[in-house]
């Protein structure tokens, strides 16, 4: 639910590649709050699942941790115009050569909601099959690993802290969960995302 308060001030402070950072001044309780954030495009990120019930684990570097991480296909909201389902799509075929017959939402997260305003929307993806188009990759996505494993045990990995990407441990944690209520819990590809609160530049 949102609790609007009255902005005062905001301003970049830092505008980057990918990403800026805001701060900003309000009122809340009485008194002059400011906080500084990463002002975030959003993104989505797509578990495939198989007919084996496997899930699509990727392991590709991240540079902030200095690893390579395992994760699920993902990527940014950042073509202006484009819905989170078409670039889920994209990420999808861009990251691993993949399509999908069907495309449910599988949870909408809020990654670190003190210190960004990301919403990411995890989509489940079924009746995958190669692309007919392999897409040249650069940059971090050049020596993308690829696996393919059983939803119980990437449930393992993570709940063993074995793996330890957000987005990748809600994914398979959701999926776990709807599986056993037979499905019931996937939204509708084409739900608009949730509202953001801040718009994403000044």
């Amino acid at each position: 639910m949102r609790h609007p308060v009255e902005i005062i001030r905001s301003e970049t402070v830092f505008r980057g590649h990918v990403w800026d950072v805001r701060q900003d001044t309000f009122l809340y309780g009485g008194d002059q709050v400011v906080r500084e954030f990463v002002a975030h495009t959003g993104a989505v990120a797509v578990l495939a699942l198989d007919e084996k019930e496997r899930v699509l684990l990727i392991r590709q570097y991240r540079h902030p941790i200095g690893e390579r991480d395992w994760e699920i296909p993902a990527g940014l909201l950042d073509i202006e115009g484009e819905d989170p389902l078409g670039a889920a799509k994209r990420e999808l075929a861009e990251e691993v050569d993949l399509q999908a017959e069907d495309w449910h939402i599988l949870s909408d997260i809020r990654t670190s909601p003190g210190g960004n305003s990301e919403i990411v929307r995890i989509y489940l993806a079924r009746g995958v099959s190669a692309t007919a188009e392999v897409f040249a990759r650069t940059e971090e996505e050049v020596d993308i690993e690829k696996r393919w494993v059983p939803l119980d045990e990437a449930v393992d990995a993570f709940l063993a802290r074995d793996i330890q990407n957000s987005i990748l441990g809600n994914a398979v944690l959701a999926a776990y969960v709807s599986r056993a209520k037979g499905w019931a819990t996937l939204g509708p590809a084409v739900a608009p995302l949730p509202p953001r609160a801040l718009p994403l530049r000044d």
